[in-house]
């Protein structure tokens, strides 16, 4: 149980994972793809893709290259960038980016490009510090330089940040720059092997904001 009693310690800066710790993009991709089975598919595809690109290639061609890849039909990326601005937030996402706001300075760190970025960004009704994409930072994470280009532009050390994961891997960029980090494993996904455990894994985000509140030292 959470001492309420004891002084608020909340960090300086949250960073966030976008279209996964944030946004429900799982069922938007299946939803394009046809089924749940392609969906999945494809978007192990495409995570293949980006983490072992490096340097920034266009997210949309990453996405065709990866349909392609198992067997989609060119429609399935036009229907996934159709229906872009219905990405919906997961459960209790918007609810604790709005507890948040009065403590912390709030920024996304997404693999994506700045113009998809910043219109799901845009989705929650809150005034993001930072967004950072993928195509700004010129490199996909887990790359660390999105993270700190995130963490030079809210003017905060790493120390005094926390980062919110949709993806284990996530974990490589975090544990390289020094980012604590709760991962929100909507989806029960493991562990991608050689990653370092998060610091709070959950399926809700229900554990973020009481975690926060205890970042700092006691």
């Amino acid at each position: 149980m959470t001492d309420t009693s004891a002084p608020a310690a909340y960090p300086k800066a949250v960073l966030f994972d976008l279209l996964t710790a944030l946004l429900d993009s799982w069922t938007s991709w299946n939803h394009a793809a046809g089924s749940e089975q392609s969906g999945r598919a494809w978007r192990a595809a495409y995570l293949r893709l980006t983490y072992g690109c490096g340097r920034y290639v266009p997210y949309e061609q990453l996405v065709r290259d990866a349909a392609k890849e198992v067997g989609l039909p060119e429609s399935a990326p036009l229907a996934l960038e159709a229906d872009w601005l219905k990405l919906a937030p997961w459960s209790g996402a918007v609810d604790a980016l709005q507890a948040l706001v009065p403590h912390c300075k709030l920024a996304v760190v997404t693999n994506c490009s700045a113009r998809l970025g910043k219109q799901a960004a845009n989705l929650f009704p809150v005034r993001w510090d930072a967004i950072v994409t993928a195509e700004e930072a010129g490199v996909y994470k887990p790359d660390p330089l999105p993270y700190r280009l995130a963490l030079d532009q809210l003017g905060v050390q790493a120390h005094e940040a926390a980062f919110v994961a949709g993806s284990s891997y996530d974990m490589f960029g975090t544990a390289a720059v020094g980012l604590r980090t709760y991962w929100h494993n909507r989806v029960g996904l493991p562990l991608v092997g050689g990653a370092q455990p998060p610091e709070i894994e959950s399926p809700a985000l229900d554990l973020l904001t009481p975690w926060l509140r205890r970042f700092g030292p006691n």
